[in-house]
């Protein structure tokens, strides 16, 4: 079977928690690791996620990064709370 890696980097402004990761995590930007697996039995080419990681920094007092495995759907979701968290923030200002 053919894969591929696809790598990203995600933005947050605010702390932020996620499943997986048993703390909360401060804002910054994370790497993100999505691999995908060819099917190869369809005329074109398409691909099904495998499997969706994020690079987090180690548990306080430690110069580590840790791989986390996560649900990208959980990812979505911390993304949306940390933009309504800037919307939010942005509009009580005078």
């Amino acid at each position: 079977m053919n894969t591929r890696t696809r790598n990203t980097l995600v933005a947050f402004n605010h702390p932020f928690e996620l499943k997986g990761v048993d703390r909360a995590l401060p804002p910054g930007e994370y790497r993100v690791v999505t691999d995908e697996q060819l099917i190869e039995e369809l005329s074109f080419p398409v691909y099904r996620r495998i499997s969706t990681m994020i690079f987090v920094p180690g548990k306080s007092g430690s110069a580590s990064t840790e791989m986390v495995t996560i649900d990208p759907h959980d990812l979505q979701a911390a993304q949306d709370r940390d933009k309504t968290a800037t919307h939010d923030s942005s509009a009580a200002r005078p």
